[in-house]
């Protein structure tokens, strides 16, 4: 009988192991997730600077539309930083990997064709799409807790409305 119960009791005690061990791989995952969007967001900023520098005098509106979504980005970053400080990981600093070889790449597209309007606004419409793609596969995710999912879906929505902003100013030239 004494072997039954401490059976059970092992068992038990696995179980909540397991239980914890679970809970404590879910909110490493989460805040990998919310840090991919961290970086994410860095890349906006820096990617909405280096396009702030191609621009022209005359480009007036886009320097305000750009520094827009500077803050915009910066925003999304404190309330990122924010749910990963809540979980109690690191916030992670800089951006990601691909977003420096993006940025690589408009310099070189800037010199050979020139820092046009178009090109700018061409650029900016790519690196809106690899932020939505970002957001998307967040999303997709089963880690994330009810309120992280809404402020994802609202980040989402709000890049969404930038992404076919800039398209739209695009297309018309």
């Amino acid at each position: 009988m004494i072997s039954i119960i401490a059976v059970a009791w092992s068992h038990k005690m696995q179980y909540r192991n397991i239980k914890k061990n679970n809970n404590m791989m879910n909110i490493e995952r989460q805040a990998e997730i919310l840090n991919d969007l961290v970086k994410i967001n860095n890349d906006r900023v820096e990617g909405y600077r280096k396009a702030i520098e191609e621009l022209k005098p005359e480009d007036a509106d886009l320097r305000i539309l750009f520094q827009e979504r500077i803050g915009q980005s910066q925003a999304f970053h404190r309330e990122l930083a924010a749910e990963v400080a809540m979980l109690g990981e690191v916030v992670a600093t800089g951006t990601m990997a691909s977003g420096k070889i993006y940025r690589t790449w408009m310099d070189v597209k800037a010199f050979f064709s020139g820092s046009d309007r178009k090109t700018i606004l061409d650029n900016c419409e790519n690196g809106e799409d690899a932020a939505l793609v970002a957001y998307r596969s967040a999303l997709e995710s089963d880690d994330l807790i009810p309120s992280q999912r809404d402020i994802l879906l609202n980040h989402f929505d709000v890049i969404k409305v930038s992404h076919d902003e800039i398209r739209a100013l695009r297309d018309v030239l």
